[in-house]
Formats: structure tokens, sequence, C-alpha cells
């Protein structure tokens, strides 16, 4: 767990519910809180790049933390972290999308299963170059010079989380969380968030933030119609 700047507390709640038409099989969902001064918004100039410019005169807005209107975060990465591995999933086919556009990546946060496909897609009349952090996976540095363009990676070992950034524009960042499972979710523009489907048993549920760090505790789901509520807080 990393140390928090003081004054900050976030509070992940989660309720759980067993759903009956699935035996054995829950939906968690919840929300992320963010208590505390939201820190003030921060900005980067674009003018070196004319293409990035016209999308953010006033420069590209940094989103190492959103805090919503509501009061919570958004872009919080939550996952199965341990109780799954009995278990084996198919890999999706269909791929998941990273699209650089308005020089940014979207999404800033996003999951996807071990070797399903991650389409690359440059929207931008600018080059944008994709370098993948990646240290359980073959890393890859790829330029993508033509609007329109796209490529298609995979990554092959789980992995929490895989940086990917921009050499030429260095804003430019997202996260990617890499596993075996369709556990995941990522926190939206109203700090919620639902993983379906999940069996029966006792897991470990993480939330990851790119700022605060990652907290981890225990799940058990047990008979149908069980509800939970799960408290996560940082306190600074």
């Amino acid at each position: 767990m990393r140390n928090l700047n003081d004054g900050v507390t976030v509070i992940l709640a989660i309720s759980i519910m067993l759903l009956t038409h699935t035996a054995q099989a829950a939906t968690l969902s919840g929300r992320v809180l963010f208590e505390g001064t939201p820190p003030e918004a921060q900005s980067v100039g674009a003018d070196a790049d004319p293409a990035c410019q016209v999308s953010h005169p006033d420069g590209v807005p940094m989103e190492e933390v959103v805090v919503n209107a509501n009061g919570t975060l958004k872009n919080v990465f939550i996952y199965v972290k341990e109780g799954s591995s009995s278990q084996t999933f198919e890999t999706p086919e269909t791929p998941v999308v990273l699209d650089q556009r308005g020089c940014r990546y979207e999404p800033h946060v996003l999951g996807i299963q071990v070797n399903q496909p991650l389409e690359i897609v440059n929207s931008d009349d600018t080059l944008h170059n994709v370098h993948a952090l990646a240290k359980n996976t073959k890393e890859f540095n790829l330029g993508m010079p033509v609007k329109g363009m796209k490529l298609t990676k995979t990554f092959t070992a789980p992995e929490v989380m895989v940086k990917v950034k921009c050499e030429v524009h260095p804003w430019m960042a997202t996260y990617i969380g890499v596993l075996e499972h369709p556990f995941f979710s990522v926190t939206n523009s109203e700090g919620t968030f639902e993983i379906k489907n999940l069996p029966a048993g006792q897991y470990a549920l993480e939330a990851w933030h790119e700022k605060y760090g990652a907290l981890t505790q225990s799940v058990t789901i047990g008979s149908a119609e069980e509800t939970q509520q799960i408290i996560f807080q940082y306190k600074g």
C-alpha cells in the first residue's frame, strides 16, 4: 500500500447481491468515495504540437486524480485479486479499444483478459507512439503516424497495472489491468462500478488508484440473496 497525502481519505463502498437467476453467482456493485479537499486541477500546455493545441487550447487536463461532482473518484480499477485460480475462462474474441483522441488516451484506466485483443487506434492527425511498459509480457514500443491507423496487440500474462505512455507527448498515459478472469471494473464519472457473475466462494477484492495506491479486503459469497457491504478506506 502506498502512503497518502495528508488530509485525504478514500472510501470504497461495495454492495454484494447474489442473483437468483444465476446459480450461486453474484453481482458486486459499489462506488468509490473521496473525502478531503480535492487537489487542484492540473493541465499541461500542448502548444508544441498544433494538432494537440487545437483540441486543448487551454492545456491538456491531467487525469491522475479525477474527483467527480458527487464526491467520488473516477478511474479506480476494481478487481478480484485472489480466489478465482481454480476456475478457467475463455479468452474473449471481442477487442478492447484504446483510442488516442485529442492527444489523450481513452480510456485512462481499463481492464483486459490475458490474450484478449487490444485494438489501439490513432484518431488524431498527428504522430503518436504507444510504449507499453509491461513486465510480465514482452514490452512494445510502436509509432502510429497516420490518422485512422490501428494496431492489435495482446498481453500474454496477468499484470496489475501495465503503464502505457506516448514518447512523443509525455503527458499521455494510460493504465491497463491484465487478468486471467473477467472479474474487474473501473469506476466511472459517478464513481460507481459493477462486477457480474462472480461464483460463490472466498475472494480478495482490490481497489487500485494511480495516486492513492491499493487496498485489499476479503469477500465471502455464500447462499443466494445474501447481501454485504465492504468499506475500503484510505486515511491521510
